[in-house]
């Protein structure tokens, strides 16, 4: 099968990812194959690909949100017919008896796995996953807009979860590539003030026309108090601005596996129980509850498409904030 392998970390300007042959992966008894229609390209990817993240699988075939047709069961699964229509995420599997997986926190579990980064993933025409992290894609959304909701729109989910925004609320959405471009469709339809920083003037555009009651850059001060501000965008100097900009009681979560140094802050900006706190990854529940108030909304993905031998070009995109809404690689029509 045709892939984009990466075998050395590097910046994706060096075009580190080599589309070459490799041999098909067989799915193991609880696995199913998919054939890879279609696969976001996430800042995560950036962060495994540059060496922000650790090498924890050397080469390696990023990618992790994946849509495809079951290709083929393995022995013993059974959960989903071939032909099926899926979506392979970024968390792989979790071992399901530590205390984290017990208690419902499987995003914590210090034994998961995770697509693109210790296994492979979907930077290529055919790959596999446990049947039992695998989410069944709904109708109404065709595969190129329904890869982005597999990590951008289910990590954004998570943050509105956590945050603790209600109808009525105001929420800042920092950064405003494919998470919260997903996130605002989610914020608006709970009847939530949005509110994008972002220092690109095209995604200040789409975030107003997607809802948002106003845009601004990342350092401005808000023409309003925030109850809740996602910071999307991987830097740390945007902790402080958010906590000026954020109300009493409120909370700031990060939303990224990575981000630059925070840089000292008094801590006036924390006082009157302010909250900043991370989300890290997510529950196949987080997945499941989300993708069916993603087709209950609909939520509309808005997506740049690159063929899979153009996985670089894609990622330097991306790098760059030359991507409105999110990219997709297309990898197969049938």
């Amino acid at each position: 099968m045709k892939a984009c392998v990466l075998s050395s970390r590097a910046p994706v300007e060096t075009n580190p990812l080599r589309p070459i042959d490799v041999p098909t992966p067989e799915p193991g008894p609880h696995e199913v194959l998919i054939k890879v229609h279609a696969c976001g390209v996430c800042r995560t990817d950036l962060h495994v690909i540059e060496g922000e993240l650790p090498a924890l699988k050397s080469p390696l075939i990023p990618g992790h949100q994946v849509v495809g047709v079951v290709e083929r069961c393995g022995g013993q699964a059974r959960r989903f017919e071939p032909g099926a229509r899926v979506g392979v995420p970024w968390l792989h599997s979790a071992d399901g008896t530590c205390k984290f997986c017990r208690a419902g926190k499987e995003n914590l579990c210090p034994a998961a796995a995770f697509t693109g980064h210790t296994v492979d993933g979907g930077y290529a025409e055919y790959t596999v996953a446990p049947e039992a992290f695998v989410y069944r894609i709904p109708d109404g959304f065709p595969d190129l807009h329904a890869a982005p909701l597999l990590c951008a729109g289910i990590i954004g989910f998570r943050c509105l979860r956590v945050s603790g925004i209600a109808r009525g609320g105001t929420l800042g959405l920092y950064g405003f590539g494919a998470a919260a471009h997903v996130a605002i469709q989610v914020a608006r339809y709970w009847g939530v003030r949005v509110l994008a920083f972002t220092r690109d003037i095209r995604h200040q555009q789409l975030a107003m026309e997607l809802g948002a009651v106003w845009a601004g850059g990342g350092e401005d001060e808000s023409p309003e108090k925030l109850d809740a501000a996602i910071l999307f965008a991987p830097a740390g100097e945007l902790v402080p601005a958010a906590l000026r900009n954020l109300d009493r009681g409120g909370v700031v979560v990060a939303g990224g596996i990575h981000m630059s140094p925070i840089p000292q802050m008094p801590y006036d900006l924390l006082y009157w129980e302010r909250v900043i706190r991370s989300v890290a990854n997510n529950t196949r529940q987080d997945g499941e509850d989300f993708l069916e108030l993603a087709a209950k909304i609909p939520v509309r993905t808005q997506t740049q498409t690159f063929p899979l031998e153009q996985a670089n070009a894609a990622l330097n995109a991306l790098k760059h904030d030359a991507i409105r809404g999110a990219a997709v690689l297309t990898v197969s029509n049938s």
